[in-house]
């Protein structure tokens, strides 16, 4: 039976990733990485990573970017399989996510779901073959969502910008105000919304002459992405080091 670690159980993804362990046979749940730790019935909690690590055979990561650096500072030290699924990372936490994978298997995904895994290679595939249509990406989610745009939207900006042959930095746009111009050519618009209690709604648009093509993956339960991070760690467990996506788990 894996062993498995969990960092961000107190966040509503956490709780349902931990009531799904529970319900795996090959699964359990034996640490959890709490800043405050509290006692726990047969899972042990703690605020040492140290600790943590040597306590689980694989981890999954559903924290905030402030925690995750020190995560992978960690398994630099003591590798282990894990999946991160943290959003909103800064370059200097994926820099260490690259190392870090060199030394054991990594699945890093902004999003478990497998609708948002082909939504990603069918944006990539449209940019590429629509050079001419302007991309507007937006997203909305739930009034107590922290970063934005979501980590979703960028990595469809991402796919995007790679359909393009360009760096998304270079063609982003997420905001406009006043009397800004015409729009750019080659731009790749990334707008947010957020609101009510809204799981997650990302629509990719190619708008051309004449004609426009639209793409909407609507989240109606969390639990799909708890399902989607289970589904990634009894894959990446069975992997050589490297780093990987959702694509790769799911052999799109």
């Amino acid at each position: 039976m894996l062993r498995v670690g969990l960092v961000g159980f107190s966040g509503r993804m956490g709780q349902l990733i931990a009531t799904q362990i529970e319900k795996e046979r090959d699964l359990s749940l034996s640490c959890i990485f709490s800043r405050n730790p509290s006692k726990i019935e047969g899972v042990e909690a703690t605020n040492d990573w140290e600790v943590f690590l040597n306590q689980c055979d694989c981890l999954i990561d559903f924290s905030n970017p402030s925690l995750t650096p020190s995560l992978l500072q960690a398994l630099l030290k003591n590798p282990k399989p894990a999946i991160i699924g943290t959003t909103g990372l800064e370059s200097e936490a994926k820099s260490l996510l690259s190392q870090a994978s060199n030394l054991a298997p990594i699945v890093y995904a902004t999003n478990t779901s497998q609708g948002i895994a082909l939504l990603n290679q069918l944006v990539f595939l449209l940019s590429e073959k629509l050079p001419q249509a302007d991309i507007e990406i937006s997203e909305i989610h739930h009034n107590k969502k922290k970063d934005a745009p979501s980590g979703t939207a960028m990595t469809l900006a991402e796919f995007c910008a790679k359909g393009r042959g360009v760096e998304l930095e270079s063609v982003r746009v997420s905001g406009r105000d006043g009397n800004i111009g015409e729009r750019k050519s080659g731009e790749i618009g990334v707008m947010s919304f957020r609101g009510g209690d809204i799981v997650g709604r990302h629509t990719v648009g190619f708008y051309c002459e004449g004609e426009y093509l639209e793409l909407t993956h609507n989240a109606t339960n969390r639990n799909t992405f708890a399902l989607g991070a289970i589904k990634a760690l009894k894959w990446v467990v069975e992997q050589k080091s490297g780093l990987y996506s959702m694509l790769d788990v799911l052999k799109f």
